[in-house]
């Protein structure tokens, strides 16, 4: 008798941060351009809410399934005030562990095996992996020269088995923002073919130079077909804490609360009582420690001029990278490899994200302080000469 694993699982590409990591824990000195969090912690808030968290016997069992009612009245205000989404015009809400649950529960309230659900090219790497786990097809749509939406290539690819279109505004991993104009025209396609838009809008505060972040779910007559993601661990440093949320049609909320009590039971409540503390602060507090990220990204994008003879830098306006295509005949993987190797700095290949076609490379640099960015992506510069010429 042969044990083996599912092949779906077989089918779902190895995800590459862990791999990265190895690659840096054996080569010592070496700089992480790689992962995507920011380099600081959650305000004293967050720490002040859960100190008298174990003297209360409540928590220490279950809480309800869509969030404790204290978070989601300060999700539901402050969505209402920034995002100008009200839950009262025919959305619910749900408190998730993070984003990337939030999406994997859409998928399995919305889609059945088989189903389709279109990605834009480059992806992120889990919504591929999750479309997949689920027995759906992700079909990938090309964004252009600048990584914008192409929405007549969009509508070409919608079959009767399409069920989502699935936009990351900010970025991740290209660091563009989308145009109110083209989430506009995603959305109400989306309502005309009676199928469903997912916007991930994990990045929401990291927009720079003036341009504006705009959620699909205001718009009118969208309650019916638009589900919107958004986490804690980027804008309040809570990557570990596992808190997000997302808002969804009220006719799918049955649906969801299905699939997340039977993964999750409830979000775990120390996570939410944080989560309570740091929406009490406010996004002021994501937007004070934006200036420092925005000198690093001066920074990095300073530097990054020197290699317009050997690569592609498209403008980037959002969330913490830069996604550049490297004038070369390696593989991305290569290039990352050696990068670690023989210059001591480490960036994610754009294969990760279905940038297959030519040398991409995702510089992250939310997570370094000033001084360690600055080594770090001369480094990178430096090596990428040396290897390529």
């Amino acid at each position: 008798m042969t044990f083996s694993q599912s092949q779906r699982m077989r089918d779902i590409q190895t995800p590459i941060i862990p791999h990265v990591a190895a690659l840096i824990r054996d080569n010592p000195g070496t700089i992480s351009l790689g992962q995507g969090i920011v380099n600081y912690a959650p305000p004293a808030s967050a720490f002040d809410q859960i100190r008298q968290f174990h003297l209360n016997p409540d928590n220490h069992i279950y809480g309800p399934v869509q969030g404790i009612p204290e978070l989601c009245k300060l999700i539901a205000q402050k969505l209402l005030d920034e995002n100008r989404i009200d839950l009262d015009s025919g959305y619910r809400l749900l408190v998730t562990a993070g984003a990337n649950m939030g999406f994997l529960n859409a998928l399995l309230a919305i889609a059945d095996p088989g189903d389709e659900v279109i990605l834009n090219v480059p992806y992120y790497f889990n919504q591929e992996m999750a479309t997949r786990m689920v027995s759906c097809t992700p079909v990938l749509v090309t964004t252009d020269e600048n990584y914008q939406l192409q929405p007549e290539l969009i509508r070409q690819a919608i079959s009767p088995r399409t069920r989502a279109i699935v936009t990351i505004s900010p970025n991740n991993p290209t660091g563009v923002i989308y145009s109110q104009a083209s989430l506009t025209a995603i959305n109400e396609l989306c309502r005309e073919q009676g199928i469903y838009h997912i916007c991930d809008e994990a990045y929401e505060y990291f927009t720079y130079d003036g341009h504006p972040h705009f959620s699909p779910a205001s718009l009118p007559n969208a309650q019916q077909h638009t589900i919107s993601l958004y986490s804690l661990s980027k804008a309040y440093g809570f990557a570990g804490w596992r808190i997000g949320y997302m808002v969804i049609p009220e006719h799918l909320f049955m649906a969801v609360l299905k699939v997340q009590d039977t993964n999750l039971i409830c979000p775990p409540l120390i996570s939410q009582h944080a989560a309570i503390g740091a929406l009490k602060t406010g996004s002021d507090y994501c937007r004070t420690q934006l200036e420092s990220i925005t000198e690093v990204r001066q920074i990095v994008l300073d530097e990054l001029k020197s290699l317009h003879d050997l690569c592609t830098i498209p403008p980037t306006e959002g969330a913490f990278y830069v996604f550049i295509k490297v004038d070369t005949r390696l593989s991305c993987m290569e290039l990352v490899e050696r990068l670690i190797i023989e210059h001591k700095v480490a960036v994610i290949p754009g294969t990760t994200f279905g940038q297959d076609q030519g040398c991409y490379l995702r510089i992250a640099y939310a997570c370094l302080q000033k001084d360690t960015a600055r080594e770090g992506i001369k480094r990178l510069v430096n090596g990428i000469r040396s290897i390529i010429t």
